[in-house]
């Protein structure tokens, strides 16, 4: 569940940041940073998609079911009280169980009816037993008739006894605790006395068997206030042994296997074993022109999606490298793409001036919406973390918002000279951060509609913008030759990434890769991968024959992607 577990053996409770920044206050040789990556990487073997597993779907069960919830809340509160946090269990139980009337109201009427019964008030038990004191009320009054029975045999009151019998125990007879016990009790009506019946040779007599019923109703009782109050058995440390099993799970189906078993140091994100490729696992080919983007769907990634020149997208298949579905619906070249935190939506920004929405399922994908607005190329396309909307900026020099699901314009920001080449949001979802090739960078707040802030330390046009998933960090690429690393909070450079390529007409795009590596393209066909915490280059991936425009990285499958001018997608991963 840490997606930064770069190596189990080297101390894996420091987070990768810390490493990079200690690489970087150190001194240590791009070299020797290389050796060490290459050696993390070691400790880990590439074994790619089991072929069948159960995915952690919401069909694994239904978590409206009122007994799942219980089953949660008793897991909690097992938790809690193990943990000595004894206020807020009671809290919890408060809340989530019986309340404190309806329990006082039920040990009331038990009390009722533990009097009746030992009163021999037989009227009034039969109407307690009736309102729902007990689930089982009706085998309890089976008992309570049974005992009332008796009773009028032990008195020689034959007639009541089988008037009694024929009107209240026969509609009951199913209920019998044991096989011949309703024959036995008529046969009882032509015996001299009850222990002459097999069944009930212990008889001894009225007050010792009312007793003994009154015994069993607490039994019920306690039994049944067990399981509505969520005190039935819960295996010690039953969240811990979920949590384990959850880990464990994720662990066996990743990408790259642990030589050693790692250590976890968070659960607050699913288990990633942070690898740095250095190999071309799969080339896909299918496109007909050069190849401007590309992505994964969603946070499992089993599906990537890439625009083209040839003015189509193509779903692939990740492990199989097979092309699952052309989507085909736009006049001019794919500029961008965008998807959904579940990969079920995707949309398309294009040259014929249009976003398409397209609806992801089994492989296949339908255009469910075509939003209009722009008036020229639309370079770059977003969705918006609530998912509700998209952010875009094109040739028009405008970033526009709109609604997914009606298709209309919410905002229009303006402000930029030439054309706006990409567009993202921030993870709060407040800010939109725009590149342009005017050089600059522009923060726009959402609400206002009104610029904040400009970057304008570039020397050439921006291509591209990202920021990581904390916030915190902003990454640019520009014409100038290269890539730039900006502390969001002061607006200030923290480091320039050079290397590359990136002085032509081309769209060169980098991004983040996990928390320490930053990842990009580059007009002579090589993908770069940078230290983040000291900008030296780790990794230089070569295979592409034109220029590479983007690269996708996803943790959970733990492999990269790239798209080309060579009309191609490569996928990367580690290889011994």
């Amino acid at each position: 569940m840490s997606n930064n577990d770069i190596s189990p053996n080297d101390n894996s409770s420091k987070s990768t940041d810390d490493s990079s920044q200690r690489w970087s206050r150190s001194g240590i040789s791009q070299s020797e940073s290389a050796r060490r990556q290459r050696s993390l990487a070691a400790q880990n073997k590439y074994v790619g998609m089991h072929p069948s597993f159960i995915r952690p779907t919401e069909d694994i069960f239904n978590a409206d079911d009122q007994q799942i919830k219980d089953d949660i809340l008793a897991i909690v509160m097992q938790y809690l009280a193990d943990e000595g946090y004894h206020a807020a269990h009671s809290i919890l139980y408060d809340e989530a169980n019986v309340k404190w009337k309806e329990k006082e109201e039920r040990l009331a009427e038990a009390k009722r009816l533990k009097k009746a019964i030992l009163d021999g008030d037989w009227q009034e038990a039969e109407k307690l037993c009736t309102k729902g004191l007990l689930k089982n009320h009706k085998s309890f009054l089976y008992s309570v008739y049974k005992q009332q029975y008796l009773e009028y045999i032990d008195r020689r009151e034959i007639q009541k006894a089988f008037a009694f019998l024929n009107k209240r125990l026969k509609p009951l007879e199913q209920l019998q605790t044991k096989p011949q016990e309703f024959k036995d009790l008529c046969y009882m009506l032509t015996t001299k006395s009850i222990t002459e019946v097999a069944s009930f040779r212990n008889w001894e007599g009225a007050m010792a068997a009312r007793e003994y019923l009154v015994e069993q109703l607490q039994s019920m009782i306690d039994f049944e206030s067990a399981d509505r109050n969520g005190n039935r058995y819960i295996p010690p440390h039953r969240l811990l042994t979920l949590l384990r099993q959850s880990v464990a799970y994720q662990i066996e189906f990743s990408r790259y296997h642990p030589k050693i078993a790692p250590t976890i140091n968070s659960l607050l994100e699913d288990y990633t074993s942070f690898v740095i490729p250095n190999a071309c696992n799969k080339t896909l080919i299918g496109h007909q022109g050069n190849v401007k983007c590309v992505q994964y769907l969603g946070i499992e990634g089993s599906t990537l999606v890439s625009g083209s020149s040839d003015n189509t997208l193509r779903l692939w298949d990740v492990e199989s490298g097979k092309s699952l579905d052309v989507l085909r619906g736009h006049q001019s070249r794919i500029w961008d793409v965008s998807c959904t935190q579940q990969g079920d939506y995707l949309a398309s920004a294009s040259g014929d001036a249009l976003i398409k929405i397209w609806h992801v399922r089994d492989g296949k994908a339908s255009c469910v919406n075509t939003l209009y607005g722009h008036t020229g190329d639309v370079y770059s396309v977003h969705y918006h973390p609530n998912e509700g909307h998209l952010v875009s900026g094109g040739y028009d020099k405008t970033v526009k918002m709109f609604d997914v699901n009606s298709g209309s314009i919410v905002k229009t920001f303006a402000g930029h000279q030439l054309a706006v080449t990409k567009t993202i949001v921030n993870p709060l979802g407040n800010l939109i951060i725009s590149g342009s090739k005017d050089n600059t960078v522009k923060f726009w707040d959402i609400v206002s509609g009104l610029c904040i802030k400009t970057l304008s330390s570039h020397l050439g046009e921006v291509t591209s913008v990202e920021m990581n998933s904390s916030g915190t960090l902003l990454l640019t690429c520009s014409k100038d030759n290269s890539n730039r690393l900006w502390d969001v909070r002061s607006g200030k450079p923290i480091r320039r990434l050079k290397g590359h390529q990136n002085t032509s007409k081309n769209f060169v795009r980098a991004s983040f890769a996990d928390s320490n590596l930053i990842v990009g393209g580059s007009e002579d066909g090589i993908v770069y991968l940078w230290d983040l915490g000291t900008g030296e280059i780790l990794q230089k991936l070569r295979g592409h024959k034109g220029v590479v425009y983007e690269t996708a990285w996803n943790a959970k499958q733990g492999l990269l992607a790239s798209c080309s001018d060579d009309q191609t997608v490569n996928i990367w991963s580690y290889e011994d």
